[in-house]
């Protein structure tokens, strides 16, 4: 999320400009996080979903397919306690797959406004369809966090800025299609279930960015419904 002012500096993921910093400052390596042995309350859905053996109990194998697990996707604390955070990133995942290639199998996006790009808040997914023809997704998103809920409602691109920078986190957001105020698609170099999620954008991959960048111009509509799970 950001401002809608231009500016003309060369675009760097988020990672490539903390990552040389760390390195110049001369800080040392970030150790890493110790595992622990106690069972979470999730313990034996988190074994499913990761292949191990499921027997509800924490073995040192299975901390660190779990701490593994988190520090993929940014989720803190990363000890690989199967928790409500990271059983909760688990369980979207598995409900996002679900979906398979019919997102708007309930019919709540609008199938008479011809190209339009959608995004279902409660199962952050996003895709672009055309009548009732699915272009291009779903993809997995990552919407607004708590107290920065990404807006619902039909909306419609009215700004695009492949460079943008935003004035109030001073991050960069490519391929930015501004769609309601501050909020935008855009890329980030995070991960799409990194917890708790962004501040009103609809963050996409680089790829899915990029896509939707070549599919979309400005006018086009934009639905948003539902809730993001926390929020």
């Amino acid at each position: 999320m950001g401002d809608i002012r231009r500016r003309g500096v060369v675009v760097l993921g988020v990672t490539g400009l903390v990552a040389p910093l760390t390195l110049a400052l001369g800080a040392p390596p970030a150790q890493a996080a110790s595992c622990t042995t106690k069972a979470g309350p999730y313990q034996k859905q988190v074994e499913k979903f990761l292949g191990r053996p499921v027997d509800g109990k924490q073995s040192a194998a299975d901390c660190k397919a779990i701490q593994a697990f988190q520090n993929k996707h940014g989720i803190t604390p990363n000890i690989g306690y199967a928790g409500p955070v990271t059983w909760g990133v688990m369980d979207l995942m598995n409900k996002q797959k679900a979906v398979g290639t019919n997102p708007n199998k309930a019919g709540k996006c609008p199938v008479n406004k011809g190209r339009i790009a959608c995004v279902n808040l409660t199962l952050q997914l996003s895709w672009i369809q055309d009548g009732k023809k699915l272009v291009y997704g779903p993809v997995p998103v990552r919407t607004g966090r708590n107290g920065y809920e990404t807006r619902t409602g039909l909306k419609k691109i009215y700004w695009r800025d492949i460079d943008h920078v935003s004035s109030i986190y001073d991050v960069p957001m490519p391929y930015s299609q501004f769609f309601d105020g501050g909020q935008a698609f855009h890329s980030v170099g995070l991960s799409m279930w990194n917890p708790p999620g962004s501040h009103g954008c609809v963050n996409m991959t680089t790829k899915d960015a990029k896509k939707y960048w070549s599919l979309l111009k400005k006018g086009d509509d934009v639905y948003v419904y539902g809730r993001k799970p926390g929020t």
